[in-house]
């Protein structure tokens, strides 16, 4: 026999069906997994200002062993990590701070970190003392 004659060979490959499928399947993890990630990239930036504020704090008791005031000079310590957070948080003192016996810092959120209302600033006192603006707690936001 012929080749004309014979049964049509069924091509091989996807149906547009098995497509739509897939492509359903994909949309859906993507919709659950994303949300996930940009929450676990703001926790991961938090605790990176986190520890960029303890180690300016710590400058800022460096400061105090060798002048006896956190207020000279008035200006805040600027370590690496801050320079690593710029447009993520902003670093300041509190407003009325430093003095010369205290000092609090706040790391304020900024650009894609603002998106973190839970813990919002955060702050580190003179005493060691933790705070958030946020409605979390202090210790869900410091970790």
């Amino acid at each position: 026999m012929t080749r004309s004659l014979m049964a049509p060979r069924r091509l091989k490959g996807f149906t547009l069906i098995e497509l739509m499928i897939v492509l359903a399947i994909v949309a859906i993890i993507t919709a659950i997994a994303y949300p996930s990630y940009q929450s676990h990239i703001q926790r991961t930036r938090r605790a990176n200002a986190a520890a960029c504020l303890q180690e300016m704090a710590q400058h800022m008791e460096r400061r105090y062993s060798t002048s006896m005031s956190y207020s000279t000079p008035n200006t805040l310590p600027t370590p690496a990590c801050a320079n690593e957070l710029a447009g993520i948080y902003q670093f300041a003192f509190a407003s009325g701070q430093p003095t010369a016996s205290t000092f609090t810092i706040e790391a304020a959120p900024q650009g894609p970190q603002t998106g973190d209302t839970r813990c919002a600033t955060l702050s580190l006192n003179h005493q060691g003392v933790k705070a958030v603006s946020g409605a979390d707690t202090v210790a869900n936001c410091w970790r």
